[in-house]
């Protein structure tokens, strides 16, 4: 045994051992319990951030304390491969993205090893390899045959640099997600799952699912966006029209249909097109309102503009003509593209008619005489549907929200012009885009026979690897190679689809995979999905919430209806991890940019309680900005590299610290002296073990034989397990758990080790610590249990039990206050009645000198705590 603690090499033979001895490679074995534990796989950029080794090892060491439990455990890893990244690197490169794709893999491989996880690499997929969008294609084709994926044209977000459609949620104020570009509307055939088909489904789920996050799931619920109104059908003015029609608008308000001033249309929809044929203003308009996003979240917050189309539609309850308007808020892939207008009770229409000097008609008052109108000035309670009643609106005044609500929609259902409807926020999934890195979209498009899914005997579409793309569009489109082929149902001459799949469509659906990688006969093996899934619990970035998680939760119901898997959801358990923070130091350029720095570049002034006051850049002694605490990024250049930190300190000093430092679920402040702590510990723990093992063999413990001041010791010992056990098992609080490691290391540094029983004792005790700490930092305690005198692997070791008969106390210590003030203790039998801990209080010294002269008038005990005597 190494006198010193010496992590690179410990390590290393740890996971050797483990390597060879295949440790963490799991098969199914029935009557063991399961666990299936997974982190959010990866993207394969290069290297490992500091997000990455949190997130792992918070996955590592549930997985690792399930297996300490007796489970049977999987903890897969594989790699979400395709996506721009790849390609945007080969470009600027100048190397194809598979090979820069498993160049990266391979180097973040090595990374994960150094980390010490308990993966079962046997299990390893890669999304970009055929043999796994093999099962996607197939899969695909399965639910287009069905109908649940269809194609239509669709205004959709395109993002002109990286030349490709986005999903709403993947545009951020306005522009793409990875590119920053802005975006642009188009029209374009496409590919869409309908997701909306499951809507309901998929919010009435989240009820039952007490293992996820509040906040995810309310997330999720306002996304999915279930509302409850009306569809109002609006009579063209024929006049102004020049033909006959109707528009239809769908509100959740159609209780304010009497306050209708005007409709507005969204550039795409008939009305504007007809309206723009001979009018060069209101062409020029559409095409700005077609430059702008297709997100609901930009356009709550883009300047509103319109324009009057001169045409006309008639209020179906009152016969009123009401203008129609062209308006930039309005999407045409929402609804109808059209929405009926009622300023007084909408603020966005609200301040649209005064803009454009639109009447503004109060159809509801507060039922609080202190809340005037004001047509202009905007006041909440305009839009409140409680304490309120209709006015100005002929017989239906006097009425409450829902009570106009249900009489104006019985008129119009009367009337043919409306019906009640429930409708979703959600929109259809579009998932073609228009790149090469991704999953060839398995479809042939025929002269003669249109486009037709291709058979299962021909999948995989292979999309070739070979390819370096140099920026200009999708490279598929210049192979014809690739694109040229015959018709499946006809053999004649086709065109194969070039466009590739949305990336969360891999991700949705690999954590079924991982239960029988290597299977050939379908998208999983139905014994060991059945066996594996769902997930036991699921661990990644809230970012992902309506995202991913929604995806993955819409393809498991897929899945389940295809009868490849039989439970309703994919996690059981999610935990969202908080992000690592770091300071952030920067420069103002002359352009106005900033130039980040990182924290190694810069020396920092303090005060004595350690606020920063200043901060200079070390290689010129000139000051830098302070900019705050952030997430680290590349971009704000304050991320620290993980690799650095395992060569220097080693992966167990990594691990203990990432834990530690913070709950799992709340950011982490990144800390070098935080870093430097966790490996004193780690020391102390080698130090301490190192010097008994050396001090020789001893009996076993003689539980019988304790005297006091051993049971105190011991009593330590089985409050620290028991402590460390809820905090682990019950509520995933590894930092509090490590902390009582760390006082239970207090105790045994000054325990005695004068007798066998001593040193009997301090076994215990080293055996607790390194149970206890070996889901955090397993290679030391990998190697301590060995030295430790065991001849198993601390891996297949169960987790210590406290013994409830060595918490028993024979005395307790109890606090004595004199009118609430400690003036003592005193030390009684753990069984002494209240009386007699009274009595005692009552004699004791101290408290005695201080009612002196004083009338007892109260004594309040507190068992096992506490005596405060009141007196005066």
């Amino acid at each position: 045994m190494y006198e010193q603690y010496q992590p690179r090499d410990i390590e290393a033979a740890a996971q050797r051992h483990w390597a060879e001895q295949k440790s963490f490679e799991v098969t199914e074995q029935a009557g063991k319990e399961t666990f299936y534990c997974l982190s959010m796989f990866p993207y394969p950029s290069g290297r490992l951030h500091m997000g990455h080794v949190r997130n792992y090892t918070i996955g590592d060491v549930i997985a690792r304390y399930q297996r300490m439990l007796g489970k049977n455990v999987l903890q897969p890893m594989g790699w979400d491969a395709f996506g721009m990244p790849a390609e945007n690197a080969a470009i600027q490169h100048k190397v194809a993205p598979a090979a820069w794709t498993y160049e990266n893999m391979a180097y973040m491989k090595a990374q994960f090893t150094q980390l010490g996880l308990a993966i079962d690499w046997s299990r390893e997929i890669t999304t970009c390899k055929p043999d796994y969008y093999r099962w996607e294609q197939w899969l695909f084709t399965q639910l287009y045959k069905k109908g649940i994926i269809y194609k239509k044209v669709g205004t959709v977000n395109w993002d002109p640099v990286d030349q490709t459609v986005l999903a709403n949620e993947q545009v951020i104020d306005g522009r793409g997600w990875r590119s920053d570009a802005l975006v642009e509307k188009r029209e374009i055939p496409m590919y869409y799952f309908k997701i909306t088909a499951y809507a309901d489904e998929l919010l009435t789920s989240l009820d039952d699912m007490h293992g996820w996050p509040e906040q995810v799931k309310t997330m999720q619920r306002n996304w999915i966006g279930k509302s409850f109104g009306a569809d109002i059908l609006f009579d063209y003015d024929v006049e102004s029209v020049g033909t006959e029609g109707q528009l239809k608008v769908y509100t959740t308000r159609p209780d304010t249909l009497m306050g209708a001033t005007y409709v507005a249309v969204a550039a795409e929809h008939p009305l504007a097109q007809r309206a723009a044929a001979n009018n060069a203003e209101l062409t020029a308009f559409i095409a700005e309102c077609k430059g702008g996003s297709v997100a609901e979240a930009d356009m709550a917050t883009m300047e509103k503009k319109g324009l009057p189309t001169g045409q006309f539609v008639l209020h179906p309850l009152t016969g009123d003509k009401l203008p129609v308007y062209i308006a930039n808020y309005v999407l045409w892939g929402y609804g109808e593209g059209a929405v009926m207008a009622v300023p007084a009770h909408d603020e966005r229409d609200f301040a649209f008619a005064n803009t454009y000097h639109l009447p503004i008609q109060q159809v509801f008052a507060s039922n609080n005489t202190d809340n005037s109108f004001d047509a202009r000035k905007w006041n909440d309670w305009y839009a409140d549907k409680a304490n309120v009643s209709t006015i100005n609106s002929g017989k239906y005044d006097g009425l409450s929200v829902q009570e106009a609500f249900d009489g104006i929609v019985a008129d119009l259902e009367a009337k043919q012009h409306g019906e009640r409807k429930t409708q979703f926020r959600l929109r259809d999934w579009g998932i073609s885009r228009q790149r090469y890195w991704g999953c060839p979209i398995p479809i042939v498009h025929c002269p003669s026979c249109g486009d037709v899914a291709v058979p299962e005997e021909q999948l995989p579409v292979v999309l070739p690897e070979n390819v370096i793309p140099d920026g200009s569009g999708n490279p598929l489109n210049k192979m014809p190679e690739f694109y040229q082929c015959k018709c499946p149902t006809c053999g004649a001459d086709a065109r194969r689809e070039t466009d590739t799949m949305d990336t969360f469509v891999e991700s949705s659906w690999y954590y079924a995979r991982y239960a029988s990688p290597h299977y050939e006969g379908g998208l999983v093996e139905k014994s060991a999905a059945d066996h594996w899934l769902p997930v036991d619990q699921y661990i990644g970035g809230i970012e992902h919430a309506i995202l991913h998680l929604l995806y993955a939760r819409f393809f498991h119901k897929l899945m389940r209806d295809e009868g490849l898997v039989n439970s309703n959801e994919p996690f059981t358990n999610l935990l969202t991890q908080g992000m690592v923070i770091a300071e952030t130091y920067y420069r103002i350029q002359p352009n106005g940019g900033r130039q980040w720095f990182n924290p190694d570049q810069v020396t920092v002034e303090s005060d004595s309680k350690g606020k920063a006051l200043s901060a200079t850049l070390i290689s010129d002694g000139q000051p830098v900005v302070i900019g705050g605490i952030e997430k680290m990024s590349k971009s704000k250049n304050n991320g620290v590299d993980p690799q650095i930190m395992i060569d220097e300190y080693g992966a167990d000093t990594c691990r203990l610290f990432m834990m530690f430092a913070a709950p799992p679920d709340m950011s982490l402040e990144w800390s070098d002296s935080g870093i430097e702590g966790s490996s004193r510990f780690m020391k102390r723990v080698w130090r301490l073990a190192y010097k008994h093992i050396n001090a020789g063999s001893h009996d076993g413990l003689d539980i019988a034989a304790l005297t006091d001041a051993q049971k105190e010791i011991r009593r330590s010992i089985h409050a620290v397990i028991k402590h460390a056990s809820n905090d682990v098992g019950q509520h995933q609080k590894f930092n509090t758990a490590i902390a009582q490691v760390m006082t239970l290391m207090n105790v045994l540094e000054k325990a005695p080790v004068a007798t066998a029983q001593d040193r009997a004792l301090l076994h215990e005790g080293l055996e607790t610590v390194v149970l206890l700490l070996a889901p955090i930092t397993p290679h030391i305690c990998h190697a301590l249990w060995q030295q430790l005198g065991h001849s198993d692997l601390v891996i297949d070791a169960a987790w210590p039990q406290a013994d409830d008969s060595a918490l028993v106390q024979d005395t307790l210590s109890i606090v004595i206050q004199v009118n609430g003030k400690l003036r003592g203790h005193i030390d009684v039998p753990a069984t002494a009645s209240r009386e007699e801990i009274e009595a005692a209080a009552r004699a004791n010294d101290n408290v005695l000198r201080y009612v002196d002269g004083l009338t007892i008038r109260k004594v309040i005990v507190v068992p096992n705590k506490l005596v405060n005597i009141v007196a005066n």
